[in-house]
């Protein structure tokens, strides 16, 4: 039972509509820290830059530079919004939309750990197909990236488009395959089941190969360093949202790094044991499940990170060539592999 559902019963009925107000507001408990960590993960980027290339990052707006994302937030919110006069307005309005939303629906199944004071699972809804509503939710934002690129009726930006379809949907196909592993492995497709599954060994271990094509899956899936080819700013001046100014670049902006935390948290409930400590003994069990998960975010955040500052950029028929003629026959070989020693020894949960 999720938190939700254990609140409205313990505290409403369902005749006198406080439900819809628990709902809402539960919503808003996990849609709030999202953005505000979205937030603050532009200030820690920066940072970890920063220190990768032997300079401050930000540091003047507010104490250590902490209010530089808020500051940014303002000059894009009051700058003036320019649309192209042979633009569809329409698609060119709803694109950035298409972008940001579903990588902030994904984390309506995305649990979080026991409650520290109820002990209760802290997740909107605690669904038996969390992994393939991931999947198919982190899927939608190509379209509107395709969107924004066709609607701007211009080179640059539907160059950048296509390059960024092309790019998703090659990745996305290893990235199933590999999730499908992890669900031979676990014996089921709810998140929860699948962190409990790794109370003896979390998944990386004995998937280590798959591990590893998914952080790097990840990183193609978000138009992540080393494989940002459709926001190339050599040869497409910055891609699919060249057009775009104020906050229809800004949703760009959201989109992208909201996604970055949705995938990395999808990595560490997958691989990282989600919300339990490294040693299930003292005094690691002392501390909260949601920081251990909040923890091993932030690593793989700053794995994505590092890759930037450290890697040079593909170009695109190796990005390809790595998308299909490697990571494809890997996966699926590593899926045929997982399938035999489960039915041989059975499945770890």
């Amino acid at each position: 039972m999720n938190l939700l559902q254990s609140y409205a019963q313990a505290l409403v009925t369902p005749e006198n509509g406080w439900w819809l107000f628990l709902t809402l507001a539960g919503i808003l408990a996990i849609a709030i820290p999202v953005l505000i960590g979205m937030a603050m993960l532009t200030w820690f980027e920066r940072k970890v830059l920063g220190w990768l290339h032997l300079r401050h990052g930000p540091m003047y707006v507010g104490p250590f530079g902490l209010l530089q994302p808020f500051a940014d937030a303002i000059k894009l919110m009051t700058k003036e919004l320019f649309l192209p006069g042979k633009a569809n307005t329409l698609m060119f309005v709803l694109a950035p939309i298409l972008v940001f939303v579903p990588a902030l629906l994904a984390w309506a199944v995305i649990p979080l750990g026991p409650d520290p004071l109820f002990g209760m699972n802290m997740v909107i809804a605690d669904i038996n197909l969390g992994v393939l509503y991931i999947l198919a939710v982190s899927s939608l934002g190509v379209y509107g990236i395709l969107l924004a690129g066709w609607a701007s009726n211009s080179k640059y930006p539907f160059l950048g488009a296509v390059r960024s379809g092309a790019q998703m949907v090659s990745y996305e196909v290893s990235l199933g395959l590999i999730v499908l592993s992890v669900i031979l492995l676990a014996g089921s497709m709810n998140l929860t089941a699948i962190v409990n599954a790794q109370q003896t060994v979390w998944f990386f271990i004995p998937a280590f190969p798959a591990f590893v094509m998914f952080l790097i899956s990840i990183l193609a899936e978000c138009n992540r360093h080393p494989f940002d080819l459709p926001e190339a700013e050599a040869e497409l001046v910055a891609g699919y949202n060249t057009e775009y100014s104020s906050m229809g670049f800004g949703m760009f902006f959201l989109g992208e790094y909201i996604a970055m935390i949705t995938m990395s948290a999808f990595t560490v409930l997958l691989f990282l044991g989600g919300w339990l400590p490294p040693l299930n003994i003292a005094p690691f069990t002392y501390i909260p499940g949601i920081f251990w998960f909040a923890g091993k975010v932030l690593l793989v955040l700053f794995f994505m990170i590092w890759v930037r500052g450290t890697l040079p950029r593909y170009r695109y028929d190796q990005l390809m060539r790595l998308g299909w003629k490697v990571f494809l026959p890997l996966s699926l070989g590593w899926l045929v592999l997982t399938a035999v020693a489960v039915k041989v020894w059975g499945n770890l949960a």
